[in-house]
């Protein structure tokens, strides 16, 4: 294999280990079919749980392993963390949201510290955040293959301690400490360990060597798979090149961008990158379906690093949870509103900052894993942006502090409200406008998504849709923003003439869309009227 890259990293535990890279994030906190408890009790019961697998853990390690162990055991039974927790709750926070941010204080206040033994302690406290949150969605902690070089940020002691090292293995950390508990563990068991390598790029799998003794790690090219080329949605462009990354021609040469929408990261697996040009919306809220995944800000990075890395580089707009109305998250109780929802999207996100904050630090974080944008949902006043990009602010410093890195993705909005639709060239600080169709038609046509009239209704309002759509268009272009439109009439080829006609040349379509709208554009001038002999 051809060497790739070699870097300079700190030695922790002298040695040298050759496997493949695990790309490591820390403990998923639920699994989205997994609810997580609430209450008080449910609280001290998930600590008390945690306890016990320590103990557990403690109990078949060695002596200076247990010192370690016995320290988080300490910490989890301090009645002082409870209370702090027990005094949110009683403030309106959310079981999950509420310890999670009381240990998150703690954490800062560690990583911020003089003395670096004092900021090596925050990754043992982020362990026993992740347990008791995995305690309280009632998931297990996951191992990782054995044999493979650990490569993250950082390193949980009770995750070094809980693996099998007996086939050998590495590990390769972002930042880390060579004075922590975990190098120290490392030492204990002549496990090669590296730290502070800075972010580095990395494929799963990739085959890495770490070399300790020298200090430096050296990546090598992956060719597993290289050769293979997966047909699954290839096949069904037979009227145009697969490999347009997503560019079509109209039939007088003007050129449309075709990207996908995204629910679930697992749609993905059947389409091939070269036939998009990126995913023009991916909606967080089905990916991130519990409020238990919504406090994990690890479980979001590694569901928008997978987009991510499957878009190699092309853009990726990724929609900040909608949530409420007519979808709710799992376990947040969010009073009901009318038939458009008073507290839903942006307005939710806002009511909640909590939620809006874990989301805004795993949207920075993953941004360095390729070309993110990030776009609001159900925005109605340009002020809503403004708050939001201040949030991103705010926790961009944070991120600063912690020495974590996080270019800051540009923000556009949902263009889905009508009273956004009529001012849109006053949303000055919007990167970007996508014309969600499926929200504004409900809106526009005063009725449900799923109601017994619901399609007839949505289909009367079209021409009034279309005319919307055009003086946002108008807007808009006073400008100069992008503009994409991802809403169900984007797919669909009926209409697709009124669509060009007003000038839009982005649409975002459902996977499966892509060859007739595809093809519906080969056979259309840029103004919506057929070529000739069409």
């Amino acid at each position: 294999m051809a060497e790739r890259d070699s870097l300079k990293a700190t030695s922790a535990s002298s040695g040298v280990a050759y496997g493949p890279a695990h790309l490591a994030e820390m403990p998923v906190a639920a699994p989205s079919s997994l609810q997580p408890a609430s209450g008080y009790q449910a609280l001290i019961d998930a600590i008390e749980a945690s306890v016990g697998e320590l103990e557990a853990l403690a109990a078949r390690s060695d002596a200076e392993s247990r010192d370690i162990i016995d320290f988080q055991i300490e910490v989890l039974r301090d009645p002082t963390i409870a209370e702090t927790a027990e005094a949110r709750m009683d403030a309106g926070e959310n079981i999950v949201f509420a310890w999670a941010g009381t240990l998150d204080d703690y954490i800062g206040e560690l990583e911020t510290a003089d003395e670096e033994q004092v900021r090596a302690r925050a990754v043992d406290i982020l362990d026993i955040k992740n347990r008791v949150l995995c305690a309280l969605a009632g998931a297990p902690i996951a191992d990782f293959p054995a044999g493979s070089i650990f490569v993250a940020r950082d390193m949980e002691p009770s995750r070094f301690l809980a693996h099998d090292w007996s086939q050998g293995g590495g590990i390769a950390l972002f930042n880390g400490s060579a004075i922590g508990h975990v190098a120290l563990l490392a030492r204990a068991k002549s496990i090669p360990m590296v730290v502070n390598t800075g972010h580095f790029n990395v494929t799963e799998g990739d085959d890495i060597r770490v070399d300790a003794d020298s200090g430096a790690i050296t990546i090598h090219a992956d060719g597993a798979g290289a050769e293979s080329a997966s047909t699954k949605l290839i096949s069904m462009f037979t009227d145009a090149s697969p490999c347009d990354n997503g560019e079509v021609r109209t039939a007088d040469g003007t050129k449309i961008l075709l990207s996908i929408n995204v629910n679930d990261p697992a749609d993905l697996d059947s389409v091939e990158p070269v036939t998009t040009a990126g995913v023009g919306l991916m909606r967080s809220e089905f990916a991130v379906s519990s409020v238990a995944e919504a406090a994990s800000e690890e479980k979001q990075i590694v569901i928008y690093r997978h987009v991510l890395k499957w878009a190699a580089g092309k853009p990726v707009t990724i929609r900040m949870l909608d949530i409420g109305g007519d979808k709710p998250l799992a376990g947040l109780s969010v009073p009901p509103g009318g038939p458009a929802t008073d507290l839903r999207g942006i307005r939710l996100l806002l009511a909640h900052p909590e939620i809006a904050r874990v989301q805004a630090r795993a949207l920075l974080r993953a941004a360095v894993h390729g070309d993110l944008r990030v776009t609001l949902p159900m925005v109605t006043f340009p002020s809503e942006i403004n708050e939001m990009r201040s949030i991103f602010r705010e926790e961009a410093e944070r991120l600063s502090s912690r020495g974590m890195p996080h270019p800051i993705p540009p923000i556009g909005m949902m263009v889905e409200v009508p009273a956004a639709a009529l001012m849109l060239d006053t949303f000055e600080t919007a990167d970007f406008f996508s014309l969600g169709t499926n929200d504004l038609t409900q809106q526009l046509a005063a009725s449900t998504r799923d109601g017994a009239n619901s399609m007839t209704f949505h289909r009367a309002a079209i021409p009034a849709l279309f005319r919307f759509l055009e003086g946002a268009m108008r807007l808009a272009a006073k400008g100069g923003k992008p503009v994409s439109i991802c809403g169900n009439i984007a797919g669909d080829p009926q209409w697709l003439p009124g669509l060009l006609a007003i000038g839009l040349r982005h649409f975002s379509v459902a996977p499966v869309q892509l060859p007739a709208i595809r093809s519906a554009i080969v056979g259309l001038r840029a103004d919506g009227t057929k070529a000739a002999g069409d």
